[in-house]
């Protein structure tokens, strides 16, 4: 078996008197798709900040490939999570004074690629998410379908080894969400992209390789398919 992409050991996090997360220990397999499921203040998204060192847990230790990212100086935790993490959010977060592919290519200009690459990376990366036809789109003129998958493309440009969804599907007509769902589960199959997700919906979930639950920002049941 693989060593775990992502591990978690003892994680917990409070703000003020609140506990969010309570002694959270789980492992992520590379090439894996994890959908974290739970009801509104469960500690999901924060959960998700962590993993996506986003958010300093108060106890407990978080390795992304072997790398404890809160033992790395600002500038260095900033270029790891660039370079190892990609994100996706339920409202796309698409810069609206650029095209499509100048949002895809940002990441990789942030990682020191030149414009000129980074352009063609994105280009490529968006016609093989099928969008050739709407690379010097803005966001104003693309469907929620096409803005979701933009979103995707961008997390993707730095070939990251963790994927990261916060409600991807959320915004998203039932067609748009099956698109979604199987972009995911192609990229799974054809890069061995690993993704982690957190989603209220049962569709998302039920296609997940693995189902993990919070309650009261404890993790109650992990299911594998």
């Amino acid at each position: 078996m693989s060593s775990p992409l992502v591990l978690l050991d003892s994680i917990s996090k409070s703000f003020g008197s609140l506990q969010i997360l309570n002694d959270i220990s789980l492992s992520i397999r590379p090439s894996e798709i994890t959908a974290i499921v739970g009801p509104s203040g469960a500690g999901k998204t924060t959960l998700l900040q962590i993993i996506g060192t986003l958010l300093k847990p108060d106890r407990g230790q978080l390795l992304i490939d072997g790398v404890n990212p809160f033992a790395l100086s600002a500038q260095r935790q900033a270029h790891f999570r660039n370079r190892q993490i990609g994100f996706v959010f339920q409202f796309h977060q698409l810069l609206p004074e650029f095209t499509a592919t100048e949002n895809v290519a940002i990441p990789a200009m942030i990682a020191g690629m030149s414009k000129k690459q980074a352009i063609q990376e994105a280009e490529q990366m968006l016609s093989q998410l099928g969008l050739a036809d709407r690379l010097k789109h803005r966001p104003a003129q693309l469907s929620g379908g096409e803005k979701q998958r933009t979103a995707v493309a961008r997390a993707l440009i730095n070939r990251p080894s963790l994927i990261l969804a916060d409600e991807p599907s959320g915004s998203l007509d039932s067609q748009r969400k099956e698109e979604l769902i199987e972009l995911f589960l192609e990229l799974r199959d054809q890069l061995g992209q690993t993704f982690l997700i957190v989603t209220h919906d049962a569709d998302f979930a039920q296609r997940a390789d693995r189902t993990v639950s919070l309650q009261d920002g404890r993790i109650i049941a992990d299911t594998t398919v």
